[in-house]
C-alpha cells in the first residue's frame, strides 16, 4: 500500500506525529508512507525510519502570491496523482491540509468533524474517524492512524523512531563553532517561540544562567529570527556562562542536543526535538497544556504555570503584565523552583562526549 501522508507543520505537530509512524511501521510493515510536509520540517520528517519519501511543499511563503501557488498547486497535483497513491491520510484537519490532500485523487482518511481542529475541512474526506479531544496529541495522532490503517494499538509502546537518528548525530564530529561551544557541559536553552505569552521572562532565563553558572554549566541559546538573537545576545552580555547561538539549521542544533546534559524550553518546537531524541530537560508551559502537547514518552517533564489562569489557551494574554512587563503565567514559573528538577536529570547523567 502506498500511503500520502499530509502534516505539513508545525515542527511540534511534525514530531508529534513520529510515534503514530513507529505503530504504522511496526504494525503495517508494508505500507510505503510518502509525506507532504512544509520545506523548513522536510529533513526532519526524514529522519523518521517509516518514511520512504518526503515531499516537501511550501505553502507558507506563498500565501497572498496567487499566481504562484496556483502554478505550484498545479505542478502538486500533477506529482500527487502521477506517484499513484492508495490512499491519503490528513492527520492535521485543516481546510488547506485536506484541499492538498484531495490534490493526490485517492481515498482522503482522516478525522471525524468532532475530532477536527477545523471541521468543516472534514467534508472533503471520504472516511472519517472519531478520536477523542481530551487527551495528548501524540495519542491522538495514534488512534488516527491505527483506526484508518486498521490495526490495533494494544499495548504498544511510545517509540519516536530516532534510536539510529541519535546515535549517527553522536558519531558525525562537529566542526566550528560547534565544537567549542559544546567544549565544557552545557544546557541548552529554548526561549524563542511563536506566542509572545509562551516566552518566559528575560530576568528568569539571567536567574537560570546564575544557577548553572554556580553549578559549572554553560547555557546556550539558539535563535531563530532577529527578536530571539537580540534577547540571547543581551542575556549573553549579563551573564558569563551564557552563549547566543549563531544561526543554525535544525541538524546543527540536533548535533548539540544529542550532546547536551539537559535543556530547559518553552512550548516551542525545539523543546519537542530535543525530547523525541531523548535529551531530558523541562517544558514550561503557561497559555498552552502541557496534559495536550507534551512529548509524552519522553524524559521531558512539563512544568505548567501555578496560576488559576493557566492554561488560558489565548494568544494574547488578558490580563495586566507585571512591573517588569512580564506576563504573569511565565513569571510564576521560577527559576529556583526548576532548578532541584533538572540537578536531578543531571546527576543521574555523565558528562557526554562533544
Amino acid at each position: 500500500m502506498k500511503l500520502l501522508l499530509v502534516r505539513l507543520s508545525s515542527l511540534g505537530d511534525v514530531l508529534h506525529t513520529f510515534p503514530a509512524l513507529s505503530d504504522l511501521h511496526r504494525q503495517r510493515p508494508e505500507v510505503a508512507v510518502h509525506w507532504l510536509v512544509e520545506p523548513a520540517f522536510a529533513e526532519v520528517a526524514a529522519w523518521h525510519p517509516g518514511v520512504r519519501q518526503v515531499i516537501p511543499f511550501g505553502l507558507r511563503h506563498l500565501r497572498g502570491d496567487w499566481g504562484q501557488l496556483g502554478g505550484a498547486l498545479l505542478a502538486l497535483r500533477r506529482q500527487l496523482r502521477g506517484a499513484g497513491f492508495d490512499a491519503v491520510l490528513d492527520a492535521q484537519g485543516l481546510y488547506k491540509s485536506a484541499l492538498l490532500a484531495r490534490l493526490a485523487a485517492a481515498p482522503v482518511l482522516g478525522l471525524q468533524r468532532q475530532s477536527a481542529r477545523e471541521g468543516g475541512a472534514t467534508l472533503l474526506y471520504h472516511r472519517r474517524h472519531a478520536v477523542p479531544w481530551n487527551q495528548p496529541a501524540i495519542q491522538r495522532n495514534r488512534q488516527l492512524f491505527a483506526q484508518a490503517l486498521g490495526y490495533a494499538l494494544d499495548d504498544l509502546p511510545i517509540d519516536y523512531g530516532l534510536a539510529s537518528m541519535r546515535m549517527r548525530l553522536r558519531e558525525t564530529p562537529l566542526g566550528a563553532p560547534w565544537r567549542d561551544l559544546a567544549a565544557e557541559p552545557f544546557i541548552l536553552g529554548f526561549h524563542g517561540t511563536t506566542w509572545a505569552n509562551k516566552e518566559w521572562t528575560q530576568s528568569h532565563w539571567r536567574s537560570m544562567a546564575q544557577i548553572l553558572a554556580g553549578h559549572g554549566y554553560r547555557l546556550l541559546l539558539p535563535a531563530g529570527n532577529a527578536a530571539e538573537r537580540r534577547r540571547g545576545a543581551a542575556l549573553a552580555a549579563q551573564a558569563g556562562n551564557v552563549r547566543a547561538l549563531p544561526p543554525s539549521t535544525l541538524p546543527d542544533l540536533a548535533k548539540l542536543m544529542v550532546r547536551a546534559h539537559a535543556f530547559i524550553g518553552v512550548d516551542t518546537g525545539l523543546s519537542y526535538l530535543a525530547a523525541a531524541l531523548g535529551l531530558p530537560g523541562i517544558t514550561l508551559y503557561g497559555p498552552t497544556a502541557s496534559e495536550q502537547v507534551a512529548a509524552i514518552g519522553t524524559p521531558q517533564i512539563s512544568l505548567q504555570s501555578p496560576l488559576s489562569c493557566s492554561p488560558c489557551r489565548r494568544s494574547r494574554c488578558p490580563l495586566p503584565l507585571t512591573a517588569e512587563g512580564d506576563v504573569p503565567c511565565q513569571a510564576a514559573l521560577q527559576p529556583a523552583a526548576l532548578w532541584p528538577i533538572l540537578a536531578a536529570h543531571l546527576d543521574s547523567r555523565t558528562r557526554p562526549e562533544s
